[in-house]
Parts: C-alpha cells; structure tokens; sequence
C-alpha cells in the first residue's frame, strides 16, 4: 500500500463512518479538484453508488466552465444532484469586507439549505494545508444551531474515535480530506484519471488554482497545461494555494470571521 493508497483508506473510513452514524446526511460540491476527489472517493466507499446527495451552494457566478463541469458529470457520475441559490448579499454581514462579504453569501446558502432539508450532517472536502484557520479543523466537527464554529472548543479525536452525539438543533461538518495536501490531491487525480474543471490547467501564461466566484478569484502566471507539469509547479512554489482569492486577503481576520458565522 503507498500513501495514495493509505489517504484513500482514511478519507473511506471517515466517510464510511459518517454514513453510518449521521441519520440525514449531504455533501457538498463545490466543483473544484478536492470535492471531485471527494465524490469519486465516496463512489470507491459505497461500491460505485453515493448514497447521499451531493449539494452545490450556488451563488450564481461560477465561471461558465465550472457550470458545464457540474451540468455534465452530475449525470455521469449518476448523483442526487440538489442545487440551492444563495441569499442576495444585502442579507450579509455589511460589516464584512467586500469580496468577503460577497463570499458570505453562501454562509446563508448552506444555512438556508439544512433548515429546508433537515440535514444533520453535511461533508465538505476542505483540508488543513489550504489556510491556517481550517487547519483547526477535526473529521467530525459539530456546529451551533446557526451554524457557528467555535476553534477553540472542539472534541478531541483520539485513534479515530469520532464525537456524533450531539445536542438537538446541532449538526457535524464532516472533512474526509482533512488529511490530504494539495499536491497529494493533484496526483491522485493523476493516478484515478479524476476529470476537472479545465480552468486549472494553463491558457495563454494563466491558470486558476483555487476556484471560487468569477469576480473574486483571480487567475496567476502559469505554463502548466498538464497534472504533471502542475505537480512540479506546486512542488517549487511557495506562493500559499489561495493567493488567488480576494477575501483571504482584505483583512488579516477576514477569513476567521467567515469560518467562525459557517463558511465551508
């Protein structure tokens, strides 16, 4: 077994583990390169088959290559496709910076979408090697009754035991990809032949590498038009993977304070 496989092994576990503890569970797409290897270790997990819906928080300005992306494999990939629109942003937090306040919107989105379905669990593909903040993060973490994130009170996770027994009006946020890095993501999408959204490979000197709205993402310098070319390129950068993302970068707790009211 080498380290794709033994990663594969633990993000299985953790998935298999929320399935059987968490009575209605979702999880959620956000189209980009993790919450694809998510999907396609979910389909590994349950024999071909993802038993839960797979949910996509839209704001309604992804990049049209992002829309194609989940129109086409939403099909192929044979899913229980749900799709939820995002509050407009005068329901924000005006006292957020602008592209944080713009990225808010799916705070409520994601909030609105669990009172509606009941939801009692929801997996999100984030991992502790994107942002410091996420790298506070446990498998199995609970969230208030509005979905707020308290960092400094979680449960610990000894030998991967996991904490579901939670309050009424609460729900867990369960990351199977805690464990991975983004280079880690890169050549497992390399071995499985994973399809992604075109977008992170190089277009005249250009590539995205995180992905998020189309007015507050922007693309960097790149000449990688394959994973491979990608994987040395991340191996020799020490730009942080999210340099690309506007909120990250307005105010030094900007991200914190989306993180703390529910953000993904």
């Amino acid at each position: 077994m080498d380290y794709l496989d033994q990663l594969e092994s633990q993000s299985v576990y953790v998935l298999r583990e929320a399935f059987n503890r968490i009575e209605k569970l979702a999880m959620l797409w956000s189209l980009g390169k993790d919450s694809n290897v998510m999907i396609w270790l979910a389909r590994k997990a349950f024999f071909g088959h993802v038993p839960f819906p797979a949910m996509h928080i839209d704001t309604g300005k992804k990049f049209p290559e992002m829309y194609a992306f989940r129109d086409r494999y939403a099909k192929e990939w044979n899913l229980n496709f749900i799709r939820e629109n995002c509050p407009p942003i005068e329901e924000t937090d005006p006292s957020l910076p602008p592209a944080a306040r713009s990225a808010a919107r799916k705070t409520l989105g994601l909030r609105n979408a669990i009172a509606k379905h009941g939801f009692t669990g929801i997996i999100a593909g984030i991992r502790r090697d994107e942002e410091a903040v996420r790298a506070k993060e446990r498998y199995f973490s609970p969230r208030g009754d509005s979905g707020q994130w308290d960092f400094r009170d979680q449960p610990p996770e000894f030998w991967d035991h996991f904490n579901t027994d939670l309050p009424p009006g609460t729900h867990l946020r369960v990351h199977p990809l805690l464990h991975w890095t983004e280079v880690d993501i890169w050549r497992y999408t390399e071995r499985e032949k994973i399809p992604c959204v075109p977008l992170y490979f190089a277009k005249d000197g250009k590539r995205y590498r995180s992905l998020g709205d189309a007015d507050i993402t922007n693309p960097f310098n790149s000449t990688a038009t394959t994973i491979p070319e990608i994987i040395a390129e991340l191996e020799a950068t020490r730009t942080p993977e999210r340099a690309g993302r506007a909120m990250d970068r307005e105010t030094e707790d900007a991200f914190e304070r989306l993180r703390a009211d529910g953000y993904m």
